[in-house]
């Protein structure tokens, strides 16, 4: 009745699912993506034969696991992206389902690798780490939550998403780790402000976490440490920010050529949380810049793409997962170039990671599946004949 009443685009009987994928999905977004894998392995090669030999590996070993876990990722990508929304919005559910326990388990049953954050399952062969895959999980259920409780009679579908967002954000908080919390609680905000909440109330949401940060100061020595070191006018060259400072002031534009970089001997997390700081020493400023605008367009592509969508559920898990792809990306480099206090946070694709190459595949192929092109009349032709 809707397609008859506003109109649909023609939808092509029969159609093999591969051929429709590809008339339908987001092919610059998608070639963006494999672009940014691309260059991870490329980073790869250059930052993870210290750490190799540091622990009695070979030279590519860390190489080749990413692009096993990553070849994982790929494939859980384009399945997730040929799926109907309705179909990626229930597993989604079940994923954020067994995630969320995961992480309520992860003070009994987890570990810190020595890093001082209860974050991992270590299963032997490789690690897991709940959040990473909680994250697209979340934004999924919050977002099927707010839907409903736009319809006549429905549920009190924000007030659930709230609730689920401030305990996540607790567990989160509690392992700790402060930089995935900040994400859980943006990508909620942006879809709660997307979904028509009040500015008033947005305002005081601000106002509660800048106080929880006071508190966050005052009781946790971790979250102070970091937070003073942000803040302090000099940067003490022995520590990863200071490696990572200089390796970009050394970078400059063109860089200091391919191999010729020392920062990777210096950074314990040259492969993971400060990889652009490999890129930027070896590669300048011209990859930084390219990195920055591949991130850019998946995400003002997919935003584009959602500003002309009639279903309020695709609309708000799309900009969820798109806003929280983004924000990941640049709080790492943010935290490189020391715009923003170290948060131990991976570059989606580019960095090293099991759990986040995959758990990032996962949230592309949502994203991609949403914004797909769909058999009805966009937003603007309902708003056009509401003025007829």
């Amino acid at each position: 009745m809707t397609e008859m009443v506003y109109g649909a685009v023609p939808v092509r009987d029969g159609e093999p699912i591969l051929p429709k994928w590809w008339r339908t999905v987001d092919r610059w977004a998608l070639s963006c993506v494999l672009m940014l894998f691309a260059v991870g392995m490329l980073l790869g090669l250059a930052a993870s034969p210290p750490l190799a030999a540091k622990n009695g590996f070979d030279a590519f070993h860390y190489v080749q696991r990413q692009a096993f876990f990553g070849g994982i990722a790929l494939i859980a990508m384009l399945l997730t992206s040929m799926m109907s929304p309705t179909v990626v919005r229930r597993l989604a559910v079940v994923g954020f389902i067994l995630s969320f326990i995961a992480l309520a388990l992860l003070p009994f049953f987890g570990t810190d690798f020595g890093k001082g954050a209860t974050r991992w399952y270590s299963l032997g062969f490789a690690s897991l780490q709940p959040s990473e895959f909680l994250k697209p999980g979340f934004m999924v259920a919050a977002a099927w939550a707010m839907a409903a409780s736009l319809e006549i009679n429905g549920p009190p579908g924000r007030a659930w998403s709230f609730a689920l967002c401030i305990s996540i954000v607790l567990m989160l908080a509690l392992q700790p780790d402060f930089g995935q919390a900040s994400l859980v609680l943006f990508g909620w905000g942006v879809m709660y402000f997307v979904g028509g909440a009040p500015m008033v109330l947005l305002v005081g949401m601000a106002g509660l976490v800048v106080l929880a940060g006071t508190v966050a100061y005052s009781n946790s020595e971790h979250f102070a440490r970091r937070i003073d070191g942000f803040l302090s006018p000099d940067v003490d060259p022995t520590t990863q920010l200071g490696y990572a400072t200089n390796a970009i002031r050394e970078g400059g534009l063109f860089g200091v050529g391919v191999g010729e970089g020392q920062v990777k001997w210096s950074l314990p997390d040259a492969h993971t949380d400060f990889i652009i700081a490999v890129a930027a020493e070896e590669y300048g400023l011209i990859l930084v810049v390219c990195i920055i605008a591949l991130y850019t367009v998946v995400v003002v592509r997919s935003l584009l793409r959602l500003v002309r969508e009639r279903d309020p559920f695709i609309r708000l898990a799309g900009t969820g997962l798109a806003c929280t792809f983004g924000v990941q990306a640049m709080i790492n480099m943010g935290v490189a170039v020391r715009l923003l206090p170290a948060k131990g946070m991976t570059l989606p694709f580019v960095s090293y990671g099991g759990s986040s190459v995959i758990a990032s595949g996962i949230a592309v192929g949502m994203l991609l599946a949403f914004t797909r092109s769909r058999p009805q009349g966009e937003i603007s032709d309902i708003l056009g004949r509401g003025r007829r």
